[in-house]
């Protein structure tokens, strides 16, 4: 327990089980000086195994991504996956990493307290992409699978991305036995990696698990013969990570025509040089690619972030202006041409299923309601989707599609994760068959608004680093706040009450004027429909408003509808001190103008009526 032990002892402990030199150093150092606020910074509250994994900066420190914490982890990781998953050592466990600084030492590592414990190790020795794993977890029937990468994350993080039996992320309660399991296997064994590629445990699966997972993408290919003669024009850019090989290799697996190299970013480098954050979705990350591609006459840039498992595209239009398509029109746009592939190969509309996230577009549940293909929305994340995939591929279904609006997407019915090497060649081949009779993929899009409604939406946060601030927030929201700047209408919500605050839940009864119709709170446990008509004193039980979702106290999410059409949801960054929300508006009469003055309305009212950010200071 750490909480027992004084800043100087922490970082005694500290220096009795490291033997990372450059880490070693950092803490000496400290020590040295005194720094006794750094010290405990770095040494008092160890790196927290959550979501699918760790993911922090690369320093020294039980808080952070080194040696010594990726040791603790695999240790504590292969224990837990030895009880929990049959024939675990036989089956073993794929290892696989990215181009970023220390990626290569931390799996050698991993693979290093796997082999200690009698596993096998499937593993892939030089930089990949993180789709690859999953893949091979799955092809192969391996029992976990680790992939060491921060995806877009800045230069000095790194991560250990965890995947369980079934190729999905890990999600509760695995996670927490982890972590449990990490705690009781912290102190580390083991630091020698020498040789570990020949032990006779470890298999380089490389090739034979490319090979697979180009093979296992054919059958998204729709139209070879077509994809061969078009000369459609597009540039790519790899974000300085490891996609472009890869991106390569499934252009041509579809017959489609090589793309365009942004060279300053096509080669793996580990400090991103060219841009402030490698994340496509990042104002301005693409602008260089979107210059080349006036050079060249392209009407389309297409990007993978570092480790490829997230996709973007812009498309240039007829008045030489560019539109960046926003998560939820890219997801909208794969559904489409995915379900057009499902019935020409003869699959029935109702063994087709496509899911995504709860903070992504309803849209995809409207075109489910007129289509009749299976729908389902999860928590954000792909840890939630992948899993309910993987549930649904054993009933029966094939999985078509699964994405959250953060540029994540699975396609690839073999990768249950986001895959942006398969979506960008889905994406490509689609804007080859329409060029063909003369249309642009933002004339699709069009198509699929005229035909399922209007959708447009605003998704943004704001910086808290105030975590007391942050709760204040929330509690404005859920309880009212006589003292506060907002004069919101509220709705009483009495016998549900929160002991440590003594007060009953008063939510919104209406957002920007809209009369409220929905609310669910995962972080209390509430849900409620047709909110507006309800009587302001209704008393509600807790126990006959309880949430499908899992309710989780640790973190605020909120979701609201409103009678207009409008969906928001409001949580905290589980990794940054942001406050996130995702705002959409659907108009079902196809009434462009309507829908984006309501959604105007409704975001001021985010800001100053729910979070009152000019109050708070944001």
């Amino acid at each position: 327990m750490t909480s027992r032990l004084t800043t100087l002892q922490l970082a005694q402990r500290w220096l009795d089980e490291d033997k990372g030199p450059k880490s070693r150093a950092q803490i000496e150092t400290l020590v040295a000086n005194q720094n006794k606020q750094a010290l405990e910074e770095l040494l008092r509250n160890p790196v927290e195994f959550g979501t699918a994994g760790l993911r922090a900066r690369m320093e020294a420190g039980y808080s952070r991504l080194n040696q010594l914490t990726v040791i603790s982890a695999s240790q504590g990781l292969a224990a837990y996956v030895e009880l929990q998953v049959p024939s675990a050592h036989e089956r073993g466990v794929v290892i696989g990493h990215d181009h970023r600084h220390n990626s290569s030492i931390f799996a050698r590592l991993t693979a290093r307290a796997f082999v200690d414990r009698g596993f096998r190790v499937h593993l892939f020795p030089n930089p990949g992409f993180t789709p690859q794993v999953p893949f091979a977890v799955k092809h192969l029937h391996a029992a976990c699978g680790v992939m060491i990468t921060a995806s877009h994350n800045p230069k000095d993080d790194n991560g250990y991305k965890v995947y369980w039996e079934n190729g999905a992320q890990i999600k509760p309660p695995l996670d927490e036995g982890i972590a449990d399991s990490i705690d009781k296997h912290r102190v580390p064994i083991n630091w020698n990696v020498e040789g570990i590629e020949k032990h006779e445990l470890v298999t380089d699966v490389t090739i034979a698990m490319l090979d697979a997972y180009f093979a296992a993408a054919t059958h998204l290919v729709q139209n070879q013969e077509l994809n061969h003669k078009s000369e459609l024009r597009y540039v790519y850019t790899a974000m300085h990570g490891v996609g472009a090989p890869f991106a390569a290799r499934m252009l041509t697996t579809f017959g489609l025509p090589a793309f365009i190299p942004v060279p300053e970013q096509i080669n793996p480098d580990p400090n991103f040089p060219t841009v402030t954050f490698p994340n496509p979705e990042e104002k301005g990350a693409l602008d260089m690619a979107k210059t080349l591609a006036d050079e060249h006459g392209a009407s389309l840039v297409l990007a993978n972030d570092p480790d490829a498992d997230r996709f973007a595209a812009a498309e240039k239009q007829t008045d030489s202006t560019w539109i960046t398509f926003t998560g939820d029109q890219l997801g909208i746009i794969f559904a489409a041409a995915i379900l057009d592939m499902a019935r020409t190969q003869g699959i029935p509309d109702e063994k087709l299923a496509m899911v995504n996230s709860t903070v992504s577009s309803r849209m995809l549940e409207a075109m489910s309601a007129k289509e009749g293909f299976h729908y389902l929305d999860t928590l954000t994340g792909f840890k939630w989707m992948a899993n309910e995939l993987a549930s649904l591929q054993n009933q029966g279904y094939y999985v078509g599609l699964g994405y959250e609006e953060a540029i994540g997407y699975m396609v690839h019915d073999q990768v249950l994760d986001k895959d942006g090497v398969s979506a960008l060649a889905v994406f490509a081949q689609l804007a080859v068959q329409l060029n063909a009779d003369g249309k642009r993929i933002s004339d699709y899009l069009q198509s699929l608004y005229a035909k399922y409604g209007y959708f447009v939406s605003a998704n943004s946060y704001f910086l808290c680093p105030d975590t007391a601030k942050m709760d204040r927030i929330f509690a404005h929201i859920r309880f009212g706040d006589s003292d506060s700047a907002s004069g919101t209408d509220t709705v009483e919500r009495t016998e549900f009450s929160r002991q440590h605050l003594g007060d009953v839940l008063r939510y919104p009864r209406t957002i920007g004027g809209f009369p409220v119709s929905y609310i669910r709170d995962l972080t209390e446990g509430f849900e409620m429909f047709d909110v507006d008509k309800q009587e302001a004193s209704l008393s509600i039980s807790q126990n006959q408003n309880q949430p499908v979702f899992p309710v989780a106290k640790s973190s605020h999410m909120l979701t609201f509808e409103t009678r207009n059409g409008g969906r928001l949801t409001m949580r905290t960054s589980g990794t940054e001190p942001k406050l996130k929300y995702y705002l959409e508006v659907r108009n079902v009469n196809n009434d462009r103008a309507q829908a984006t003055s309501d959604l105007d309305i409704m975001t001021h009212a985010v800001s100053e009526e729910l979070v009152q950010a000019t109050y708070n200071k944001l």
